[in-house]
């Protein structure tokens, strides 16, 4: 049995492995928090739907229906539990781990791609029918993508209210919603409560911000996470008056610009020492704690969705840690930095500059091409350039900066990374470290093997994190 799966609980999920039901309610029976996000759980007798960790009395098994989101659960007339907050967990590590169309579609509604542009946007992104990306959804996950993202402007109106002073006016237009009615029959639907009821309900338990003070996060994990490492990489690739890195090792906090598509942001993020075990020795999970400065509101899913992103916060840290704790090399570095991440990007086209000229020359571009922010703050007084900017330079830069421009190398949540890769390999002067590093970074894949290693089909499908454990321990530059 690996160190990492616990005796008396279920065999943890991979992407080759499918839990069934019988697995799953041994899951909620346990109060299994590895496996939040992963799958939800409703009880017919009360009409409430939970993450699995729940720590309310067990549901009796005939009782119990399982979906794949909150949002089939919902369409099913369930309202999310307010013990539990099922609607706070992580998501599932599948949407970043997989390549096909439902996994794009999932990346592209986290950054709100249907709140700006539609399902038909959507499904143009992803080069299908709109009626081809409705049935795949509906039949994998219980539900479409009108009621995927309804779900998630559900939860985005709960954090508004719940978090700041806006006026519940404001918030239902900056959740996404259509129409303030909407706004209120969906609260109501899903929350039991209307949206001054939520708004009350916190104020009992923590201060709503003042617009000032921005809009204070709680950016959920699973399992172990080693910030430690993540903080040292971020500050060690921080380029100024974008991004800055402060205070001293397990206290600090990362601060960046972000552009976003109604706006600007400023988030910043604490460093958390680690997260505490529990009797049995196994990692519940945690959170980072965060901070989002936002000129328009409208910007918080997609906000959220680009840090989570950046931080790797949907990882699956034990089917990771157990995949590569079987091989002799690895083994010795996963038993000492269990949860180890592998870092995104907050935004790609950035990120794939950044890999190719490097930190120095990037913050030459910053003080030459990048947009000053309107109220800077400390040492943040810029957004990065945006490819266009930059499409006059010379050599490689310019070339890439041009395909990043007019769509010819497309990096967003929902492109497909083969085709990002062969467009990035047909750039001059943009080689396939470059490439490796924007598609484990900007691309978010999780299965990239490190650059100049013959890596083990064994690794897969989790090479990306191989290659960090790797370049952690200094064995790799």
């Amino acid at each position: 049995m690996s160190v990492f799966r616990q005796p008396h609980h279920p065999r943890r999920r991979t992407l080759e492995h499918v839990m069934d039901e019988d697995t799953r309610y041994e899951a909620v029976r346990s109060r299994d928090a590895r496996f939040d996000g992963e799958f939800f759980f409703a009880v017919e007798t009360t009409g409430i739907y939970c993450r699995p960790s729940c720590p309310a009395v067990t549901p009796k098994r005939h009782n119990v229906r399982f979906y794949a989101t909150a949002a089939a659960a919902q369409g099913s007339g369930f309202r999310a539990c307010r013990r539990c907050r099922p609607d706070a967990v992580p998501g599932s590590a599948d949407w970043n781990a997989r390549a096909d169309v439902v996994g794009r579609a999932m990346r592209l509604i986290g950054d709100g791609v249907v709140d700006r542009e539609g399902v038909v946007g959507l499904a143009d992104r992803l080069g299908y029918s709109a009626r081809q990306v409705q049935r795949q959804l509906t039949a994998e996950l219980g539900a479409g993508p009108v009621a995927l993202a309804r779900a998630q402007r559900a939860h985005t109106a709960r954090v508004l209210l719940q978090t700041t002073g806006l006026p519940v006016t404001e918030i239902a237009f900056a959740s996404g919603f259509a129409s303030v009615r909407q706004f209120n029959d969906t609260v109501r639907e899903i929350y039991a409560a209307t949206p001054s009821a939520l708004r009350a309900a916190a104020r009992t338990t923590r201060r709503a911000a003042t617009p000032t003070a921005g809009i204070p996060l709680r950016l959920a994990h699973r399992g172990p996470y080693r910030s430690g490492a993540v903080f040292d990489l971020l500050e060690s690739e921080a380029v100024p008056g974008v991004e800055e890195v402060s205070g001293a090792p397990g206290r600090r906090t990362y601060r960046r610009t972000l552009r976003l598509p109604h706006g600007t942001g400023i988030v910043a993020v604490r460093e958390r020492p680690g997260t505490t075990r529990t009797t049995s020795g196994s990692h519940p999970g945690g959170w980072l704690d965060a901070q989002l400065h936002l000129t328009d509101p409208r910007d918080l899913t997609t906000a959220v969705g680009r840090l989570r992103r950046l931080l790797d916060l949907d990882a699956d840290p034990y089917a990771v840690d157990e995949r590569l704790a079987e091989d002799t090399r690895l083994a010795p570095l996963v038993a000492a930095r269990p949860g180890l991440r592998s870092p995104g990007a907050a935004d790609p086209e950035e990120c794939a500059v950044r890999a190719l000229v490097g930190r120095s020359e990037s913050e030459r571009l910053v003080r030459r091409h990048g947009k000053t922010l309107d109220a800077p703050c400390g040492s943040l007084t810029h957004l990065f350039p945006e490819p266009a900017a930059l499409s006059e330079e010379a050599g490689p830069l310019g070339t890439l900066a041009t395909a990043l421009a007019d769509g010819t190398v497309r990096l967003d949540p929902g492109a497909d990374r083969d085709e990002a890769q062969h467009a990035l390999l047909a750039l001059p002067g943009v080689d396939a470290r470059t490439v490796a590093v924007i598609r484990t970074r900007a691309l978010g894949d999780p299965d990239v093997a490190p650059p100049g290693l013959d890596a083990p089909d064994t690794w897969r499908p989790w090479r990306s994190y191989a290659w960090q454990h790797l370049r952690t321990a200094g064995e790799l530059e």
